[in-house]
């Protein structure tokens, strides 16, 4: 009896310590909070280029890495480079984590490049009174010169032709722009009926893809009609209107996606909201590939490795300009750059180096002034204000080389005028000390030393004389008072 019991007694124990040991767990497991939607906020401002696609392109590898669960671009932009948009889309389409982009804060804008990021992204959002649109190639809507595609240059191997898309006339009612149909400036030319068909199958393509406006997206190339953000979400073009990035996370939570050829919904319902500043290195690169700063630097890094080779020995000049001329360098290469422009300053420099060295009486040097400046202005191919160099850069620049020219032929020019002061001929015209008495041949001192002298007429001791001519080892005086048509340089006929 006594065992039943202890037994019954033991029983009753552990069974009391797992009820109580399930109570704590369960208290525990009931106070630790769901895990927040991590939502990563970027922003893109000013014209894209290639700082702006690495500094997005790193940051979406961060938030695949982070398993975030939205990834939002706030975009202000009046457009980019093509290579830059395409680098930036290509990134966005093999995301893991779903993309919205954001057309903010009010009286913002996502034009040409702009335009094609939001038709790639899974969610596309507006602010109240933002736009969108404008996206035909530069030069078919502002003519002159080689054309480029929404901020760049027409890919080789797009389609010639009609191409994707249909007619580029255009039919039906007025766009939205208050222009009629068919009245943007038409291609003429293979290379801009190349340009508009490819970029009308690339923002159509995009289209499909995200289930969006594929017709408006083509009048968008080929006429470069806008849309405001109540038009925009009206012509499905964007999905909805946010005020600020609360509404964007509330219209956006538990919406349906495509990401990477998969359905996703989109949970943001608990976000923790990460807002990304940009490093150093995007600031730097934002810094060098400003198209002024690559051509001063490349500038300076050039008239650094003039100064060193014109003085040897310095370093400093030469350690400056190699560093500078490296950065410009590494900036041009991933800047739209003309080689024939590049070419051309390379030769102004050359001829107006040459000038300085061998002095022709400005042949050269004028020469490599227009060379330089022409090439200057060529040096950014493509048609977007954002990466032109400055003229009044160009000019100082210019001005810059000139002057040096100018200075190195004014020196050239006062060498030739001055009296030499070395060798034979920097004797003719010195002042001369007979040492003793003679009539035809004698000594004299000449520049402290002690030289053999002829003289047409007599000579006294201490007499001043004057050198007319030198003769080996021999100078030929007159007397300093009958010396009247030797000047310091001249030699006598």
């Amino acid at each position: 009896m006594r065992s039943e019991s202890a037994a019954s007694r033991s029983g009753g124990t552990a069974r009391s310590l797992l009820a109580l040991l399930c109570v704590v767990a369960a208290g525990l497991f009931a106070t630790v909070p769901a895990r927040a939607a991590d939502v990563r906020v970027l922003e893109l401002e000013g014209a894209i280029g290639p700082a702006s696609a690495d500094y997005i392109l790193r940051n979406l590898e961060d938030a695949e890495d982070a398993r975030a669960a939205l990834f939002v671009i706030r975009m202000d932009t009046p457009g980019g480079l093509d290579s830059s948009m395409r680098d930036i889309i290509k990134g966005i389409l093999d995301s893991t984590v779903p993309v919205a982009t954001w057309v903010a804060p009010q009286g913002s804008r996502a034009a040409s490049a702009g335009t094609y990021i939001l038709y790639a992204s899974h969610v596309a959002a507006m602010a109240p009174a933002t736009n969108l649109g404008a996206a035909t190639p530069v030069s078919i809507g502002g003519g002159g010169g080689p054309l480029p595609m929404p901020g760049g240059q027409p890919e080789p191997g797009s389609p010639d032709g009609d191409g994707a898309g249909g007619s580029p006339e255009g039919e039906g009612e007025a766009s939205e722009d208050g222009d009629q149909p068919g009245t943007a400036p038409q291609p003429k030319t293979a290379l801009e009926r190349k340009a508009i068909n490819d970029a009308v199958a690339y923002i159509r393509g995009l289209a499909e893809l995200r289930g969006r406006n594929a017709e408006w997206a083509e009048r968008a190339v080929r006429e470069a009609v806008s849309l405001s953000a109540t038009e925009a979400v009206a012509e499905n073009v964007a999905d909805f209107v946010a005020a600020d990035l609360d509404a964007l996370l509330a219209q956006a939570n538990g919406r349906t996606v495509t990401v990477q050829n998969a359905e996703t919904t989109i949970d943001v319902s608990d976000p923790a909201v990460t807002r990304i500043e940009p490093d150093w290195r995007s600031e730097f690169l934002a810094l060098i590939t400003d198209p002024n700063i690559a051509y001063i630097l490349m500038m300076i890094g050039i008239y650094g490795l003039i100064l060193e080779f014109y003085n040897p020995g310095l370093g400093i000049p030469g350690i400056t300009g190699a560093i500078c001329l490296l950065l410009g360098f590494y900036a041009l290469q991933m800047l739209p750059v003309s080689y024939a422009g590049l070419g051309l300053m390379f030769l102004g420099i050359a001829l107006m180096v040459t000038e300085a060295l061998t002095p022709s009486f400005g042949v050269f040097g004028v020469g490599g002034a227009i060379a330089f400046a022409f090439g200057s202005v060529m040096l950014m191919d493509t048609d977007l204000p954002a990466f032109q160099v400055s003229m009044p850069i160009i000019a100082a620049f210019v001005a810059a080389s000139l002057g040096i020219f100018v200075f190195s032929l004014a020196a050239a020019l006062r060498a030739r005028r001055e009296h030499v002061v070395s060798g034979r001929e920097g004797m003719i015209g010195e002042r001369a000390t007979a040492l003793g008495d003679f009539e035809s041949a004698g000594r004299v001192r000449v520049l402290g030393e002690v030289w053999q002298a002829r003289s047409d007429v007599p000579v006294r001791a201490g007499q001043e004389l004057v050198v007319t001519a030198v003769d080996g080892l021999t100078v030929h005086v007159t007397p300093a008072d009958e010396a009247t048509g030797i000047t310091e340089g001249s030699v006598p006929s």
